[in-house]
């Protein structure tokens, strides 16, 4: 009876040391590099210095690919998206980034299209509310039977003069 006792004793600590490697095994075996999606993400941000207006995820030219290579190495190293954008615009400018930084000049970029349309919708309304004040104050000139009346009479004149 003590046998038994002690062989399933011993058998539960082996399965117990087994689950703790295993679980260990798994945790250092794990793949630390990021994936495809997470290194596109990222791409999809940037534009190849090579080709114009070709975003860094579509473009197949060597430098492209170079790039994207970087991009999975600052990943693995810990480097944060912006602080990747960051560093392909210290290297190749602002000219590489999907979106330029909301900042100096741009700045200009960025708010001069909603201020325009906001503009030009203030002046296609005053431009209407003029448009129906003018047809309103037309329409209560001819609504007015007499006023109506004596234009018809004034004209029919008019042509009999000519005859």
């Amino acid at each position: 009876m003590v046998k038994t006792w002690v062989t399933r004793q011993f058998l539960f600590s082996m399965f117990v040391t087994c689950m703790l490697f295993g679980s260990l095994g798994n945790v250092l075996a794990q793949d630390n590099s990021p994936t495809d999606d997470e290194v596109n993400a990222i791409s999809k941000q940037l534009y190849c210095p090579v080709c114009e207006s070709i975003p860094l995820d579509a473009c197949g030219t060597q430098a492209c690919i170079q790039w994207r290579d970087t991009i999975r190495e600052k990943l693995s190293a810990g480097w944060s998206e912006e602080e990747i954008k960051q560093y392909f615009s210290n290297q190749y400018g602002v000219r590489v980034l999907a979106e330029p930084p909301i900042k100096g000049f741009n700045k200009l970029l960025w708010y001069l299209p909603p201020f325009s349309l906001l503009i030009g919708s203030l002046l296609v309304i005053r431009l209407l509310a003029k448009t129906r004040t003018n047809l309103n104050t037309l329409d209560s000139g001819i609504s007015n039977i007499d006023n109506a009346d004596r234009y018809v009479d004034r004209i029919e004149n008019e042509l009999k003069q000519w005859e």
